[in-house]
């Protein structure tokens, strides 16, 4: 279990949300807390997603930031704590600003990107390196950004086997990534029977997964459209996360 669990889980968070028509999935104030758990009883750590209404550069904008951290018998091995933010337009979700301060088990990274939409560069600071580096794009979400602009989206129609696919922009290059939808089902929670849908992102075999469709996520299947469950096969062990905590949410959180 090594520095990509909480990056997994927060890439998996920000690729897997979806709303249905033109409802607000989320409005500043919202905060999730996850509970993960690594093979099935060991607590791993928490993970927590907020969003703000803040000012950049004299513009209203939502401030994301995404925390995760290890706790109890894992924190003794392997002690994480990781922080992601990232400034994006209030209408069209499109990223301005996205930060990245990790320290996982010694491994450390911290960069902050920069998005310039008249010359279609993205301008990174990479400050453990002491490098800047500049990557040409076109349609991009960062990790935090695609979280709450797929939860915009309208999947009313989706069939089972249907895909849909987002790039995402993370360590100065941009990343394809494709969910497939599984079907639905009635999810038992600590919150009661909750309505999900249910999503398998496709991720690359080999180093950390057993197999390309090692992930599942559940989402609410209301207006919210929030994961309240993910199940990850890794290659040694397997991790989960839950839904433990939430406040500030656009919409009803909608129970059987």
């Amino acid at each position: 279990m090594k520095k990509y669990i909480l990056i997994t889980f927060t890439l998996v968070l920000s690729i897997t949300a979806f709303a249905q028509e033109k409802t607000t999935a989320f409005k500043s104030g919202e905060w999730l807390r996850y509970k993960m758990s690594y093979s099935g009883f060991l607590r791993a750590g928490t993970a927590i997603l907020e969003v703000k209404e803040t000012d950049l550069h004299g513009k209203k904008v939502f401030h994301t930031k995404g925390s995760g951290w290890t706790s109890g018998m894992i924190k003794w091995f392997f002690k994480v704590d990781d922080v992601y933010e990232s400034y994006f337009d209030k209408g069209n979700v499109k990223p301005y600003v996205f930060k990245r301060k990790i320290d996982e088990g010694g491994y450390k990274k911290h960069r902050i990107t920069n998005f310039d939409y008249n010359s279609k560069k993205a301008y990174i600071q990479d400050f453990i390196e002491q490098t800047d580096t500049t990557v040409a794009f076109t349609n991009i979400q960062d990790m935090l950004s695609s979280f709450y602009y797929l939860r915009n989206q309208d999947v009313k129609k989706m069939k089972k086997g249907d895909e849909i696919a987002i790039d995402m922009f993370m360590d100065s290059q941009v990343y394809p990534f494709k969910l497939r939808f599984l079907g639905r089902e009635v999810l038992k929670t600590k919150f009661g029977k909750v309505n999900s849908l249910i999503f398998r992102p496709l991720v690359q075999s080999g180093r950390i997964f057993k197999a390309q469709e090692s992930v599942t996520i559940w989402i609410t299947d209301d207006a919210n459209k929030i994961p309240i469950k993910m199940k990850a096969d890794l290659s040694v062990g397997s991790l989960r996360a839950e839904l433990e905590a939430y406040k500030g949410l656009a919409n009803n959180f909608k129970k059987s």
